[in-house]
């Protein structure tokens, strides 16, 4: 199975003042085609860091990200900010919706990006509602984010980063807000949407139960894998 996606070498450092902490320190990676792999560790180990290195949000500093085999930033930000729009979808555990749109608006949002985008406006709200109602929210398509539930939230963030039929789904601690029960429900939804899209799924959890949901897991600590 080829790889999707990987990370070679990768440091990323920051600067604290007089000081520069190594975040990552040359993590080696690759993700498979149709693959779920969960990243845990404690806070601080540089998951986050990572999924942002391997979704094209934050540039490293040293080492490559090889998307199908071409160095990620090597691109220009407008080809690189293509890709993301096209091809990757994120979920974060602070949901990110914007409250000032209603449902539909915030799932529709991503397919704004494509170019002829106003052209196709009919199948672009007919794919809102689809994956509405594929997360069970498609009698809410009209309410505003501040309306609805966490988990309910989180589904929302869920279908819109489905929008434009991404082949790789980063979630960053997608249940981190939720109880057990809603995460649960959250959880089976990503899944069970990644897995009808054979999409590759990469998931940061602190949970180690979360974790053994996926194919692969892979354990940070001090900014290396070690397991």
């Amino acid at each position: 199975m080829s790889s999707l996606i990987e990370a070679v070498d990768v440091r990323r450092a920051f600067r604290m003042g007089p000081r520069t902490l190594e975040v990552l320190r040359g993590v080696s990676l690759a993700i498979a085609e149709g693959e779920s792999l969960a990243i845990t560790g404690m806070s601080g180990a540089g998951k986050s860091t990572l999924l942002h290195a391997l979704g094209g949000l934050d540039r490293p500093t040293s080492g490559q990200v090889l998307y199908r085999g071409r160095d990620f930033y090597a691109a220009g930000d407008r080809e690189r900010s293509a890709i993301r729009a096209r091809k990757i979808g994120f979920v974060f555990q602070a949901y990110h919706l914007l409250p000032e749109l209603t449902v539909a608006e915030n799932v529709l949002l991503p397919g704004l990006s494509a170019h002829g985008a106003f052209l196709r406006g009919r199948v672009l709200r007919a794919r809102v509602g689809e994956l509405l109602a594929r997360v069970g929210l498609a009698a809410r398509a009209g309410h505003r984010p501040n309306e609805l539930s966490g988990g309910e939230q989180q589904r929302v963030a869920l279908a819109r980063a489905l929008m434009n039929e991404p082949e790789l789904l980063l979630a960053d601690e997608p249940t981190g807000n939720l109880d057990s029960q809603t995460g649960e429900e959250v959880l089976d939804y990503l899944f069970g949407l990644a897995g009808e899209r054979r999409l590759t799924l990469v998931l940061v959890t602190h949970n180690d139960a979360v974790a053994a949901r996926c194919h692969r897991h892979v354990v940070l600590r001090d900014g290396l894998p070690v397991a």
